[in-house]
């Protein structure tokens, strides 16, 4: 059933404000995953804050033709039935909850996506990207190793002021 020409200008100002305040985008073929299989994709997506959509693909080009970062964007990679991972607050967070999708559901394939500055990102950048830690898991890591050495010297300190104390007892219980 054809899409009126009122929906398609919604559609594309809601792709248009979704792009605009993307961090990342990526896209996969989706062809032969079943209706249960995409539910269960945007349930995993939406927990990870990020936002499912399936549309064509001459609506994603006109939005992306309507900002003015990805005005030069190549967009030949937009063939077939793709479906579009989009979040607002993370850069590896679409590409990570697609790529763990597709590794137990064959069907879906990573096929590129497009950074926040506009450049078109590859399959393989992609992979790259969902290997790498989310942004929550780097600040995790950095917190961690910025407090280790904070730990190591409240231990020595603890462990200096317990020899000190056993100290102070033995030398009350000599007198």
């Amino acid at each position: 059933m054809a899409i009126s020409k009122d929906k398609k200008s919604t559609l594309v100002a809601d792709l248009t404000e979704l792009l605009t305040n993307a961090k990342a985008t990526v896209f996969a073929r989706y062809q032969g995953l079943t209706v249960a299989e995409l539910q269960e994709l945007r349930a995993s997506a939406r927990e990870a804050g990020v936002k499912i959509k399936v549309v064509k693909n001459r609506l994603v080009r006109v939005a992306m033709n309507e900002i003015a970062v990805y005005k030069d964007t190549d967009t030949t990679g937009l063939t077939g039935q793709l479906l579009y991972a989009i979040s607002d607050s993370d850069e590896i967070m679409p590409a990570k909850v697609l790529a763990n999708f597709a590794k137990t559901h064959e069907a879906l394939q990573l096929a590129g996506g497009f950074s926040d500055l506009g450049a078109a990102l590859s399959s393989e950048e992609v992979t790259a990207l969902s290997a790498m830690p989310s942004k929550n898991e780097m600040i995790a890591q950095v917190v961690a190793t910025l407090l280790s050495p904070m730990g190591d010297v409240v231990s020595a300190t603890a462990g200096s002021l317990s020899g000190i104390v056993s100290g102070l007892e033995q030398h009350a219980e000599s007198k």
